[in-house]
C-alpha cells in the first residue's frame, strides 16, 4: 500500500506545540525595532503542549507566530530534558543548539546546552562548520536523547555551538534540519531519518499549518496528516531533487503576464525563510511591475496601492497557486509596506530557482513524503 492511500486516512484531533521558524535577515527593519523584540521575548513563555491524539506516533506541535517572519516552538535535549526553541527547518538537515562552550555574543541570551547536566549525552572528536542565511555555526557534534512533545529520540546526532556568527539579533535558539540526508553534516543522520527509520512515527511523513494569527494556530505535524487544516484534496508533485524539498515550477504570472519561469523552473519549499526568493533579474522586474522603490535595504509600496496589485501566480504541475497582494506586501508596526520578494545570486548554467518562504506556506497547507518523495499542497483554513 502506498502512503498516499494511508494519508487519507490518518485524521486526528488539534493538539498543539510551539516553534520557532525564521530567518530574521531578511526583514532588517523589524530587528531595528528593540522594543517589538523585547516585547515578544518577555511575552513568550512557554509550556510544552501535551499531544491529544490516541495514536502515540503521531504529533500535532503548535507555533507561534511572530510578525510574520518568525514561528517559534520548543524541544528539549537531554536527561533531565533540557528546553530550546528552534527552527524547524524544511532548508537544512542538521539540528544543533547553543552550549555553554559558545564565545559568541549571540550566546549571551539564549539557553545553553550544558552536556555535563545530561546522564545520556555522549561526546564525540567531530567538529562542525554550517552556513546559513542568517550566520554560520561552528561547534562539535555529541549524541543524546531529544523529544519533540511526545516523540522521544534516542541518540540523536546534534551540534553543541562554540560560535556563532552573524547570529546576534536572532530569536531562536538553534535549528532543527528536516531536509533531505544528503544536506546533512558528513556522517550523521537527521532526526526526522531517525524518527521514520526506528518506527517512531506512524508514517514517513510531516506537515506544515503556518497562521497569520499572531500567537496560537500554526501547527507542525509528524507520523500523519490531519485534513481540517485544508480545503480540497491536496494535490501531490513529484520532488525533482532529492536534496531540498524541491519541485518543477511551469510558470509564474502577474497582471495575466508571464514574468518569471519562461521554459519552466525549480523551487524550494522552505520553512526557514519569511519570503519569496527569486533570481534578481525577475525580482528587479517584479519590484517594477509594482512600482516598490527602495527604502533602507527593503522596497516599499504606498499603502493606498496594495488592493490593486495584482496576483503573483505559480503554476505548479498544472495547477495555479495565487498569492494576492495582501500576502506578498507586508505592513510594518510602524505602517510602512514592505516587499515580501527578496532577490537571490542566480548562479551561471543553473535553472532558474526560486524559494517559497512562509508568504507561500501560509496561504497552502503543505505535506513532505518522504515514503514517496512528492510535496502536498492544498489551500490552508
Amino acid at each position: 500500500m502506498k502512503w498516499l492511500e494511508i494519508l487519507g486516512l490518518v485524521a486526528f484531533s488539534e493538539c498543539l506545540v510551539i516553534i520557532p521558524l525564521m530567518k530574521i535577515k531578511t526583514l532588517q527593519v523589524t530587528l531595528r525595532e528593540e522594543k517589538l523584540l523585547t516585547d515578544f521575548l518577555e511575552e513568550n513563555t512557554d509550556d510544552q503542549p501535551q499531544n491529544a491524539t490516541d495514536d502515540p506516533k503521531f504529533l500535532l506541535h503548535p507555533l507561534r507566530n511572530f510578525l510574520d517572519m518568525v514561528y517559534l516552538g520548543n524541544i528539549t535535549v537531554g536527561t533531565p530534558p533540557q528546553e530550546f526553541r528552534v527552527v524547524f527547518d524544511t532548508g537544512s538537515a542538521d539540528l544543533w543548539v547553543p552550549s555553554i562552550y559558545c564565545v559568541s555574543p549571540s550566546c549571551r541570551t539564549k539557553k545553553l546546552f550544558n552536556p555535563r547536566l545530561s546522564t545520556t549525552f555522549q561526546p564525540t572528536c567531530q567538529t562542525f562548520n554550517l552556513k546559513y542565511t542568517s550566520g554560520r555555526i561552528l561547534g562539535s557534534l555529541g549524541y543524546d536523547t531529544v523529544r519533540i512533545g511526545n516523540l522521544i529520540n534516542l541518540d540523536q546526532a546534534f551540534g553543541l555551538s562554540k560560535h556563532q556568527i552573524g547570529m546576534d539579533h536572532v530569536l531562536y535558539d538553534g535549528i532543527l534540519g528536516l531536509g533531505y540526508p544528503s544536506l546533512a553534516h558528513q556522517g550523521t543522520t537527521p532526526i526526522f531519518d531517525n524518527l521514520k527509520n526506528r518506527g517512531i512515527i506512524s508514517h514517513p511523513v510531516f506537515a506544515f499549518y503556518l497562521s497569520n494569527r499572531k500567537k496560537n494556530g500554526s501547527v507542525v505535524m509528524f507520523g500523519g496528516v490531519d485534513h481540517s487544516y485544508h480545503r480540497g484534496e491536496l494535490k501531490w508533485i513529484p520532488v525533482s531533487q532529492t536534496n531540498y524539498w524541491q519541485i518543477t515550477m511551469n510558470c509564474i504570472t502577474m497582471d495575466g503576464m508571464v514574468i518569471g519561469c519562461f521554459n519552466g523552473c525549480q523551487a524550494i519549499l522552505d520553512t526557514g525563510t519569511p519570503l519569496l526568493r527569486g533570481p534578481t533579474r525577475l525580482i528587479t522586474a517584479i519590484h517594477s511591475l509594482i512600482n516598490a522603490t527602495p527604502s533602507d535595504r527593503e522596497y516599499k509600496v504606498p499603502c493606498s496601492s496594495v488592493m490593486q496589485l495584482p496576483t503573483f501566480t505559480l503554476n505548479i504541475n498544472g495547477t495555479d497557486y495565487p498569492v494576492p497582494a495582501q500576502a506578498y506586501i507586508w505592513k510594518s508596526p510602524q505602517g510602512r509596506c514592505l516587499s515580501n520578494f527578496l532577490e537571490h545570486t542566480q548562479k551561471p548554467n543553473k535553472p532558474e530557482t526560486w524559494v517559497l518562504g512562509h508568504v507561500f506556506l501560509r496561504l497552502y497547507f503543505s505535506v513532505y513524503d518522504r515514503g514517496n518523495n512528492r510535496i502536498g499542497l492544498a489551500p490552508a483554513v
